[in-house]
């Protein structure tokens, strides 16, 4: 009876640490995204992505406060299906992909909000600048997929003021807001 009782509380511990887990962000099965959207002028907006981008991130849902994320985008993978203009938006008029290749998120901070929302608090570098943002974020669902594995997926908005990065603005082409799906596979 003593060995079963030892049994089942280190049971009991081992299951309540392995809620604990460490994931990789599915870009490869292209079940994640980094998305933009900007004013164009104050008339319209144009809404583009960024094909090229790595992270990773540990969620645990009964400690989220412990949760981390960490993202690298490749700059010069913006797309906003139009050539030309991707091309101006990459040049030093703006964003200046070739001089910053890179843009990084990493996380300092997560506040539970209750109810599978959060807000993620961290330093942005982009443009050659770091300054602390906060994405608003809410848990979308996880579990095991259809192959054998565990998933957790997310979304969060958040507003970054260009000049904040020293990126020029245009206008009033002044903010951008990034819409972020991402999906964690369970290393």
């Amino acid at each position: 009876m003593k060995k079963s009782l030892i049994a089942l509380g280190l049971g009991t511990l081992l299951s309540t640490s392995a809620l604990a887990a460490d994931y990789v962000i599915d870009t490869k099965g292209a079940h994640a995204s980094v998305n933009f959207t900007v004013s164009h002028l104050g008339y319209s907006f144009i809404k583009g992505r960024f094909n090229n981008f790595e992270g990773e991130f540990s969620y645990d849902a009964n400690d989220v406060e412990a949760s981390e994320l960490t993202v690298t985008v490749d700059t010069t993978s913006l797309d906003s299906n139009h050539a030309e203009r991707d091309k101006h938006i990459r040049s030093g008029d703006f964003i200046n992909a070739s001089k910053f290749k890179t843009a990084k998120f990493e996380s300092t901070d997560i506040e539970d909000q209750g109810e599978g929302n959060f807000v993620i608090n961290g330093d942005m570098t982009l443009h050659g600048v770091t300054k602390p943002i906060a994405i608003e974020a809410k848990l979308v669902g996880e579990g095991q997929d259809p192959w054998g594995g565990y998933r957790a997926g997310f979304t969060g908005t958040t507003r970054l003021e260009l000049a904040d990065f020293n990126i020029p603005v245009m206008g009033t082409s002044s903010y951008v807001i990034l819409d972020l799906h991402v999906e964690g596979i369970k290393k």
